[in-house]
């Protein structure tokens, strides 16, 4: 019978025999013990447990998801994957379930350059933009058909946050606002 312990680091190691089983660590042996454990934990441990196998030997099949439909489906499937470890006869070396996969892309501070299709409405809503003398929202309204608070998030979403363009806002003296591309 294989026993496993999991340390705070969601780690999941299988022993052959209690006497290797490390101290200060949750430890199981059934299911059903492993539910129990389950009870107490944070809602998205199971959740970070799962995919922390996602894709790793001997767990190459498994995908990483979103949610689990429920906390037992969630305890059933992370149980089926954890037979898959072997324990070993000798007290040297447990087989350890592998931590999660870091992303090994440094963060940038440069916005990306998001290339736009001709003729869509993001092209329409930056050529207007471009213009010396911006465009009013109703302007931009009637170019693309949207509403105004669908302009005004466009503007905020796409175009400074996505893109990272740099929008200037200001107001006429005939009381329309301006947006215009800095």
């Amino acid at each position: 019978m294989k026993l496993f312990a999991i340390d705070t680091d969601n780690n999941i190691t299988a022993f052959a025999a209690v006497e290797q089983m490390p101290e200060g660590q949750e430890h199981f042996a059934s299911e059903k013990e492993l539910a129990k454990l389950a009870a107490n934990w944070p809602g998205d441990r199971l959740l970070q447990i799962w995919n922390s196998f996602a894709r790793v030997a001997p767990f190459d099949d498994l995908k990483a998801i979103k949610k689990f439909t429920d906390r037992k489906t969630a305890v059933a499937r992370v149980w089926k994957a954890i037979q898959r470890l072997d324990a070993p006869a000798a007290p040297q070396g447990a087989d350890v379930a592998p931590k999660a996969k870091r992303s090994r892309k440094a963060a940038t501070d440069e916005p990306k350059a998001a290339a736009t299709r001709e003729g869509s409405k993001k092209a329409i809503v930056l050529d207007l933009l471009k213009r010396p003398e911006g465009a009013t929202l109703r302007e931009i309204q009637e170019a693309t058909g949207w509403q105004a608070h669908s302009v005004r998030g466009f503007i905020s979403g796409s175009l400074s946050k996505k893109m990272g363009l740099n929008v200037e806002s200001s107001k006429r003296d005939d009381g329309q606002r301006v947006y215009k591309l800095a």
